[in-house]
C-alpha cells in the first residue's frame, strides 16, 4: 500500500510538471488528469478513514455478538475446556479426600453452578462492547488493524475490563445463589476445614468466579478475531473483506 501511494506521488508531479513546462498532453482539465492517474496506480485499492474505522467497528460488534452467544448459554462454559472455571486451588487440592470422603455430588455441583453464574452473567458483557466501540477513534482503528491477532480483543479489554468487573460481579453474586454455588460450597467448606493439608476458604468466591467468567469471554472474543483475520470465510460483509485483505 505504501509503494502505491508513493507510485502514485510521482506520477503525479511528474504529470504537473509537464504541464507547467507547456508540454501537457491531451488532458482538458486538470481534475480529468488525476483521475486518470488515479485509476491508473489503483487508487481505488487503499482504504478511506471512514472505512478503516467502520471496517474495524463492524469486525469487533460481529465478533463480539459471537463470543457473548457462545459463553452466555447454558454449557457456554462448563462444556468448554478451553475457558471452563475450575474448582478453586483451595478446593482442588483436597478434591481427592473429599470424594473419598464421599462429597462427589457436591463438588460437582459446586463446579457447575459456578459456570452457569458466568453463563448467566455473560450477555450483559455486549452492551458494554459495543459502548467501547463506539469510542474508538480513527487511531485506535489505525493500531487494531496494523497490530497482531489479539490486538482488538486487547483494546476492549483495556477499555472495559473495568466496566464488565463492575457489572458481572453484582450479578454473578445473585445468580450464585440462585444456581447453588454458595449453598454447595457451604456444603464443602466443614469437611473441607477438617482435611490435613487444606488451605481453608475461598476468601471471595464472587471474585472468582467473576475473574473466570472475564478471562473466558475475552479468550472467546480472541479467538473471534484470528478467524476474522485469518479465515477470508469469516469476513461475513463486503467491507470487512476489505479492511482485512480479503477479496
Amino acid at each position: 500500500m505504501a509503494f502505491s501511494r508513493s507510485l502514485r506521488l510521482l506520477m503525479v508531479l511528474f504529470s504537473f510538471a509537464l504541464i507547467i513546462g507547456g508540454f501537457q498532453p491531451a488532458y482538458a482539465k486538470w481534475g480529468e488528469l488525476l483521475d486518470t492517474l488515479n485509476k491508473a496506480v489503483g487508487q481505488n485499492d487503499g482504504l478511506s478513514t471512514g472505512e478503516i474505522v467502520d471496517g474495524l467497528k463492524e469486525a469487533l460488534e460481529i465478533g463480539t455478538d459471537k463470543a457473548v452467544k457462545l459463553v452466555g448459554k447454558e454449557g457456554g462454559y462448563s462444556q468448554n475446556p478451553q475457558i471452563k472455571i475450575p474448582l478453586p486451588g483451595s478446593v482442588e487440592k483436597v478434591q481427592g479426600m473429599l470424594r473419598a470422603l464421599g462429597y462427589g455430588h457436591q463438588l460437582d455441583e459446586f463446579d457447575k453452578s459456578m459456570n452457569r453464574a458466568a453463563e448467566v452473567a455473560a450477555p450483559k458483557a455486549k452492551a458494554i462492547f459495543w459502548d467501547s466501540i463506539k469510542q474508538m477513534s480513527f487511531s485506535d482503528a489505525r493500531g487494531i488493524l496494523d497490530g497482531g491477532d489479539m490486538a482488538a480483543t486487547n483494546y476492549l479489554k483495556e477499555k472495559s475490563s473495568g466496566q464488565l468487573e463492575e457489572v458481572f460481579r453484582p450479578i454473578i453474586h445473585k445468580a450464585m445463589g440462585e444456581v447453588g454455588v454458595t449453598k454447595r460450597y457451604q456444603e464443602l467448606s466443614k469437611p473441607i476445614e477438617n482435611l490435613p493439608f487444606a488451605d481453608g476458604a475461598v476468601p471471595d468466591l464472587d471474585g472468582y468466579v467473576t475473574d473466570g467468567a472475564l478471562n473466558g469471554l475475552f479468550y472467546m472474543l480472541g479467538q473471534e478475531e484470528k478467524k476474522i483475520r485469518q479465515n477470508p470465510a469469516a469476513r461475513a460483509t463486503d467491507l470487512l473483506k476489505k479492511v482485512f485483505g480479503g477479496s
